[in-house]
């Protein structure tokens, strides 16, 4: 080991305290996207919590590191387990906690045990490092100052069809996982419910041998995606870009098609309510479900 780095992991281990939990970040692809903080831990740690004791037990065997007790922490077994962590940290253990890959607790288990944690009255500690969403925001080159972190869309076509329409009008990027198994069928989500003009990037396997990004409208990624039995592999994360400035607002609409709308949403669901005045007026279906959804909030009301 170089003598720079050996001196780097030494001085790593004097910010580790007993009794605290540690919830750290792993390599998302790359081994070597490891801190000398994340490794000095795993040597210092008396308990390293594992989603899969298999994938963690391979990434620390890769760093020649033999942890002193590797126990799995997954999320059926989270609650009860946490119950275990907090006596370790009672008797003045160092408990680490990683995922499979990435920052634990992001679409990964870990909220449920940090949470427990906490009310018990024992410090948490993060040591960060990669994530999937900020690698691939970071080489997007979108430029929206905001964004929304859903995790995984939902697996069925209504649902999902559901959450994306109300992103139509969305001034932010939003950042979504995808099984590769189910992104043909998300991104023909993507075209029906947001436009086939609306950009989308899909980052593949990142940091990993066959990284790929493809920023295209909805319709073309869709059309790529669909051709190339490749892109359809291995771990996915989608941005889809912030909603296109329109020409007018809601106030452009004419006022007989508003009232239409009001009177409309104020006695059947949104959704059929926009449709009928669509049908009616003539006016953009999903425009008007965005207003009528807007004036149910702006009332307290839900269908």
């Amino acid at each position: 080991m170089h003598a720079s780095f050996a001196h780097l992991l030494e001085s790593a281990k004097e910010s580790f305290s007993s009794g605290t939990l540690y919830v750290v970040a792993t390599p998302i692809g790359n081994l070597n996207d490891i801190s000398a903080r994340a490794l000095a831990s795993f040597n210092q740690a008396d308990i390293v919590c594992a989603e899969d004791t298999r994938v963690t037990g391979q990434m620390l065997s890769a760093y020649h590191i033999h942890a002193k007790r590797l126990v799995s922490l997954r999320e059926h077994n989270e609650r009860h387990m946490a119950e275990q962590v907090i006596r370790w940290l009672a008797e003045g253990k160092m408990v680490v906690q990683v995922s499979d890959a990435g920052t634990p607790a992001i679409s990964d288990p870990g909220a449920r045990l940090v949470e427990a944690v906490r009310a018990a009255g024992h410090p948490v500690c993060p040591l960060p490092g990669a994530s999937a969403v900020i690698t691939a925001l970071s080489a997007s080159g979108f430029t929206a100052n905001s964004f929304l972190f859903h995790g995984f869309l939902p697996a069925k076509s209504g649902e999902r069809r559901k959450t994306l329409l109300t992103w139509l009008n969305a001034p932010h990027l939003t950042v979504c996982y995808e099984a590769p198994h189910r992104i043909v069928d998300t991104l023909s989500d993507i075209v029906s419910e947001l436009g086939p003009e609306r950009r989308v990037m899909l980052a593949r396997e990142l940091t990993k041998t066959f990284e790929t990004f493809r920023s295209l409208p909805a319709n073309e990624l869709l059309a790529w995606v669909s051709a190339d039995s490749n892109q359809q592999r291995g771990e996915i994360v989608l941005i889809i870009d912030a909603a296109p400035a329109r020409d007018g607002d809601d106030d452009s609409l004419p006022e007989h098609t508003l009232r239409i709308l009001k009177l409309l949403a104020a006695e059947l669901p949104t959704k059929q309510a926009a449709s009928l005045t669509a049908s009616i007026t003539g006016a953009n279906r999903k425009q008007l479900y965005e207003l009528a959804l807007q004036q149910k909030q702006g009332t307290g009301s839900a269908d």
